[in-house]
C-alpha cells in the first residue's frame, strides 16, 4: 500500500498566511465595516435625487448637501414634535407591563378553567409573570445593545453617524470617479462590466431602502391613528412609532410591532382585542398587497426566503442595524450575480439550443430502406 503524502507549496502556503491575516484585519475593523456598509445604503437612496437636481444645472456637490440637509432638517423636525410624547409614552408601556402580562395571565387562566380544573396550577408553571417580562425586556435590550456595540457607546454612536452621512455623501459627490478607481483593479472586460453593473446595483438598493422607509412611515400614521379611534389614545403614538420602526425589518417587523399593542389591547379587555387585531390584519395586507407592490415593488430581485434569511442573518450578526441594511446589500449583491453570471447563462444556453436545431435542420430527412 503506497503511502500518499500532502505537500503545500510555498505560494499556497503564503496565500493561507496572507487570507487568514485578512480576515483578523476585517474582525477588527468590523466598526468600520458597518459604517461603509451603511454609507453604501444611504448613497443609494438618495442617488434619484441627486441626479434629478444636477438636471436642473445644480453642481452634484451642492446637491448632496441640499439633499442631506433637507432630510437632517426633515428627521431633526419630526424628533423635535413627536420624540418626547413618543419617549413618554413607551416609557409608561414599559411600567405597566407587567400589569399586561398578569392580565394574559388571568386571561390564559379562564380559558383552561373551561377544560381543566387544574388552570391555575398550570398556567402558573407555565407563565411567570416576573420571569415573562424580565425576559422580554432583557430581550428587547439585547437586540438594541448588540447594534449599540458596534458603535462604542452613545458618542461613538453620534460620531458613527456623521462619518457615515460624509462618506455616503463623497460617494455620491464623486461617485463616477471612485467606480473607475475600484474597477481599474480588474483585468479586461471585468473593469467595464463591473463599471456598468454600479447603476443597477444602486439602483435597486436604492429603490428598497426608500420603498421601507416610506412603508413604514405610512404604516406607523395609520397605526397611530387607528389605535387613537379605538380608544388606546394614551400609547397610540408610541405604539405606531414601534410599528413604524420594526416594519422597517422585512418579515418579521410587523409581527412584532403588532406584539405591544396586542398585550395592551388584551388588558383593556372588551371588544378592543377584536377591533385592534383587525386593524392590524388590515394594515397588513394593505402593506402586502397596496403599498409593497407599489412603493418597493421586486427591489429585491430574490426568492422571499432567501430574503428572510438574509433578515435573520442581519440580526444575528448586528442586530437591528442588521435588519435593516444586510437586505439591500442582499439585493445589490443578486443584481450582480443576475447580470454577470445568470443572464449570460441563459443566453449562452439560448444560443446553444438554436444551434442544435439549426444543425438537425441540416441534415438530409431520412428515406425508408427498400
Amino acid at each position: 500500500m503506497s503511502e500518499q503524502r500532502i505537500t503545500i507549496s510555498l505560494p499556497n502556503l503564503l496565500l493561507i498566511v496572507a487570507s487568514s491575516l485578512l480576515l483578523v484585519l476585517l474582525w477588527q475593523l468590523r466598526s468600520l465595516l458597518v459604517i461603509l456598509m451603511i454609507s453604501v445604503v444611504l448613497a443609494a437612496s438618495i442617488v434619484p435625487i441627486v441626479n434629478w437636481a444636477q438636471t436642473m444645472r445644480v453642481p452634484r456637490w451642492l446637491a448632496v448637501i441640499m439633499v442631506y440637509l433637507t432630510l437632517i432638517g426633515g428627521f431633526s423636525g419630526t424628533v423635535v414634535l413627536i420624540g418626547p410624547t413618543v419617549i413618554e409614552q413607551i416609557e409608561l408601556l414599559l411600567r405597566q407591563l407587567p400589569v399586561y402580562v398578569e392580565s394574559l395571565r388571568t386571561v390564559a387562566t379562564n380559558l383552561l378553567s373551561r377544560l381543566t380544573d387544574d388552570a391555575p396550577t398550570l398556567v402558573g408553571q407555565l407563565v411567570d409573570t416576573q420571569s415573562l417580562t424580565n425576559w422580554l425586556i432583557r430581550s428587547s435590550q439585547q437586540l438594541v445593545l448588540r447594534s449599540y456595540s458596534l458603535t462604542r457607546g452613545i458618542l461613538g454612536g453620534v460620531f458613527s453617524l456623521v462619518l457615515a452621512l460624509f462618506i455616503s455623501g463623497y460617494m455620491v459627490a464623486d461617485s463616477d470617479t471612485l467606480i473607475k478607481s475600484l474597477v481599474q483593479f480588474f483585468p479586461k472586460p471585468w473593469d467595464a462590466r463591473l463599471a456598468a453593473q454600479a447603476a443597477p446595483i444602486g439602483q435597486r438598493m436604492g429603490s428598497y431602502i426608500r420603498g421601507r422607509v416610506l412603508v413604514s412611515g405610512i404604516l406607523g400614521i395609520f397605526i397611530t391613528t387607528g389605535l387613537s379611534i379605538l380608544g388606546m389614545p394614551e400609547f397610540a403614538l408610541g405604539l405606531g412609532a414601534i410599528a413604524g420602526v420594526t416594519n422597517l425589518i422585512p418579515f418579521i417587523g410587523p409581527v412584532l410591532g403588532a406584539v405591544p399593542a396586542l398585550i395592551v389591547a388584551l388588558a383593556k379587555g372588551g371588544w378592543v382585542l377584536l377591533w385592534v387585531l383587525l386593524l392590524f390584519v388590515i394594515i397588513q395586507n394593505l402593506e402586502t398587497y397596496v403599498l409593497d407592490p407599489l412603493l418597493v415593488g421586486s427591489s429585491v430581485g430574490v426568492h422571499p426566503l432567501y430574503q428572510l434569511l438574509s433578515v435573520l442573518g442581519g440580526v444575528q450578526v448586528l442586530g437591528i442595524i442588521g435588519a435593516v441594511i444586510v437586505p439591500p446589500w442582499f439585493a445589490g449583491v443578486a443584481a450582480l450575480i443576475e447580470n454577470l453570471y445568470l443572464k449570460p447563462k441563459l443566453r449562452s444556453e439560448h444560443r446553444e439550443a438554436i444551434d442544435r436545431a439549426k444543425n438537425n435542420s441540416d441534415l438530409p430527412p431520412l428515406t425508408p430502406s427498400a
